[in-house]
């Protein structure tokens, strides 16, 4: 069993960092698609994406919006962090086989609330930003140690 421990409001500190990676593999984009309804040929059709300027085929772009929300709630500030509100601008296409990391980054706390205001980047392995926002949050008040959920395993037909 994996546990998490969550940072609480109190602990948390302007300036403080978190990390989180994954690398976008053809299957996120497939289950992406198909959770999302987002059939774009720029996904998903490897002909379509050649006549782009892209010349192959991207990942969407709310994918690396809801890898921003999986740093949020695995890593800062964790278990039991509602997502209030996101601003996200893409700078540079994701491509399938790239290693995206997010950084979050503590830049506001409102003192009378538990909300907090999250600095979001996240650049591929080529060190090259890909995406940037502000993402705000209510952070947990009490630290919690919980057993995560084990995933279900998804086969693609």
């Amino acid at each position: 069993m994996t546990t998490l421990t969550n940072i609480p409001f109190d602990q948390l500190s302007i300036h403080q960092q978190a990390h989180y990676s994954k690398v976008v593999t053809e299957q996120d984009v497939q289950l992406f698609a198909s959770l999302s309804g987002d059939a774009n040929p720029i996904h998903l059709d490897d002909s379509y994406a050649q006549t782009t300027q892209f010349k192959q085929r991207i990942a969407h772009g709310m994918l690396t919006g809801a890898v921003i929300s999986a740093a949020i709630a695995m890593k800062l500030p964790g278990p039991g962090t509602i997502y209030l509100g996101q601003s996200l601008r893409f700078k540079r296409p994701v491509m399938l086989g790239d290693s995206i990391t997010v950084t979050l980054t503590v830049i506001d706390k409102h003192e009378s609330k538990p909300r907090v205001k999250l600095q979001c980047e996240v650049h591929n392995q080529h060190n090259q930003l890909v995406a940037d926002g502000e993402a705000e949050v209510l952070a947990p008040t009490e630290q919690q140690t919980l057993t995560l959920a084990t995933l279900p395993e998804v086969q693609m037909t």
